[in-house]
């Protein structure tokens, strides 16, 4: 029998009286399965390692009984919880406060990037006793002085997994060195793999280990979904589910930041409440688009994996799988925005005729199936707009005062010698321009040629008989300069993994990719000249095959010839040795 089993409520763990009584009027009553596990462990002051998908709630197993041990005399930081991004530090503070609502005096202070270093360093002033912040700019603070960690009593890595993949493991150590020895620390991760192992191993003394047990690899409260689907009828098809289908808020996952801004606007050219979510955007202007999500102003987000990392908002009932992503894992991610805590949600994969192969790699991580559904036929479309019209007017008849009308109607009759039926006829036809009530059906795809499907095979062909080697299509009016990459044969990297990194984190079209040359030690490839400062030192962390890419401009040159040449090399010297 685990924790879980025998612990029935909050009030059943040694939990500071202020902290219940501040998840009672929360709502909060039975604790999820990680925090039943996690919670008593912490209270007594062990290390903890701890594995759970995200929207467990994670975030109060470890903040609750951090919490119940804080020492209200101490003025410097007691808890300090590095996260990986923005908005997941914004979420994380934000539970603090709302969990430490009943004690006296209690000062939580998120430290992330994009926010003025002056209002931090007055808000550091006030003596906060939790510090929540992204790696980058806690260092900053530890470098200036004005953060100390020497009364540090407990120390949170929060999804450390992402933080490997976004390359700040070596940040996380050098902070792990300003850290008293005598710290408690609490390591979360959704995955466990050896680098975060390592750093267990390293950094946590004697940890009790966790590991929350699905079924399946997501939450089980998401009704989970596929449509096959063209590429040119995405939009179509997008639009007519979300006017079939009731939905709170919304996030539609894209893979490029150009697609967030093309898709938003299409669907706000549709009438829908939407917004871009994306990296593109200031600190400032995130946090906008988040705050109108909360409060109901917007219905949907149109974002890419990087800038909805961490988001948490109560009214997301829907995730669109926009564009299908490569790793099965992002999948798992994407679609936990939804589902969380209990709560219900639904998730929709599109999936593109070709990519059915990566619609079978997400269910054999998620260890279930994705059944598909059918879109909404153009009868099925005209009888839904039908039937919320005749809502419509049963609604305005029943509520509204239609003296004046009446008369206006009835002067209409006479004055044009018509009928009130077919004036309602033409009113309902003038009503129905906008979207009509008959819907054509989405067209069938263009049969290829055969020439096109020939040499689409070929193309595929010459992938399989050299994996470690591509010269794929790019856009020849771009002019490219070459970059070495610091991972290659000896890594098992392949060239899809090196184009879904560079295109999924600097948002880039796979066309704006150019060749890509895979040796021994590192790989060249070639980028669009002028690649944006941000951009190039976010690439330099980036990790492939647990490598971290090191991108830096190259002067050797990219060739899909390099192969043949070195076989030619040792003919001749096989016959100089001969001779």
């Amino acid at each position: 029998m685990t924790a879980s089993d025998k612990i029935v409520d909050f009030s059943s763990l040694a939990l500071a009286p202020g902290l219940l009584k501040a998840i009672q009027a929360m709502g909060y009553e039975v604790p999820t399965p990680i925090q039943a596990e996690a919670i008593p462990p912490l209270l007594e002051g062990n290390d903890l390692l701890g594995q759970a998908q995200t929207g467990t709630g994670k975030t109060a197993a470890f903040a609750l009984p951090l919490l119940s041990r804080l020492d209200n005399k101490q003025k410097s930081p007691q808890i300090l919880v590095l996260a990986p991004t923005r908005e997941l530090a914004l979420q994380v503070a934000e539970a603090f406060q709302s969990y430490a609502s009943q004690l006296p005096s209690f000062h939580v202070l998120p430290l992330y990037g994009g926010q003025s270093i002056g209002l931090q360093l007055r808000q550091l002033q006030r003596n906060p006793q939790v510090i929540v912040g992204t790696p980058g700019r806690v260092m900053d603070h530890l470098r200036r002085k004005s953060l100390t960690l020497k009364g540090l009593r407990s120390l949170v890595l929060d999804e450390a997994d992402e933080m490997l993949n976004m390359g700040f493991i070596e940040d996380i150590e050098w902070i792990f060195d300003q850290a008293p020895p005598e710290r408690q620390v609490a390591l979360f991760s959704a995955t466990m793999p050896d680098a975060i192992r390592r750093i267990a191993r390293k950094q946590l003394r004697n940890p009790i280990e966790i590991k929350v047990k699905n079924k399946t690899e997501t939450v089980t409260t998401i009704d989970q979904s596929h449509c096959v689907v063209t590429r040119h009828h995405k939009m179509d098809a997008l639009t007519r589910l979300l006017e079939v289908e009731s939905f709170d808020g919304m996030i539609i996952f894209v893979r490029t930041k150009t697609a967030t801004v093309e898709v938003a606007g299409k669907l706000e050219a549709h009438g829908f409440a939407a917004e871009a979510l994306n990296g593109d955007m200031n600190q400032t202007m995130r946090e906008r688009t988040v705050k109108r999500l909360k409060a109901g102003q917007l219905d949907i987000i149109v974002a890419t994996d990087v800038a909805a990392r961490g988001l948490d908002v109560e009214r997301i009932s829907h995730v669109v799988n926009y564009d299908i992503p490569n790793d099965p894992e992002s999948y798992v991610h994407r679609i936990g925005r939804t589902g969380r805590a209990g709560r219900t949600g639904k998730a929709l994969l599109f999936v593109q005729p070709r990519e059915r192969g990566l619609l079978k790699a997400i269910e054999r991580t998620t260890r279930q199936p994705i059944p598909a559904i059918n879109l909404p036929t153009a009868d099925d479309l005209s009888e839904h707009r039908i039937d919320r019209f005749v809502d419509m007017l049963r609604e305005t008849l029943s509520e509204q005062d239609l003296d004046f009308y009446y008369r206006l109607v009835s002067r209409i009759e006479k004055e044009q010698e018509t009928s009130a039926l077919d004036i309602a006829a033409a009113l309902t036809f003038l009503s129905q321009k906008t979207r009509p009530f008959i819907v054509d059906e989405l067209e069938k795809p263009v049969r290829k040629g055969r020439n096109e499907r020939q040499e689409r095979s070929t193309e595929k062909s010459d992938f399989g008989k050299r994996p470690k080697k591509t010269s794929h299509k790019r856009d020849n009016s771009v002019p490219f300069e070459t970059y070495r990459l610091e991972v290659g044969e000896k890594h098992e990297a392949s060239p899809r993994e090196i184009v879904g990194a560079i295109a999924n984190e600097a948002g880039l079209d796979g066309q704006m990719i150019g060749r890509i040359d895979i040796r021994e030690d590192h790989s060249l490839v070639e980028l669009p000249v002028g690649m944006p400062k941000d951009i190039y030192q976010h690439l330099r962390r980036v990790f492939v095959r647990g490598q971290r890419l090191d991108l830096h401009l190259s002067e050797e040159t990219p060739s899909n010839e390099r192969q043949s040449r070195k076989k030619g090399k040792g003919k001749k010297k096989r016959k100089k040795e001969k001779s």
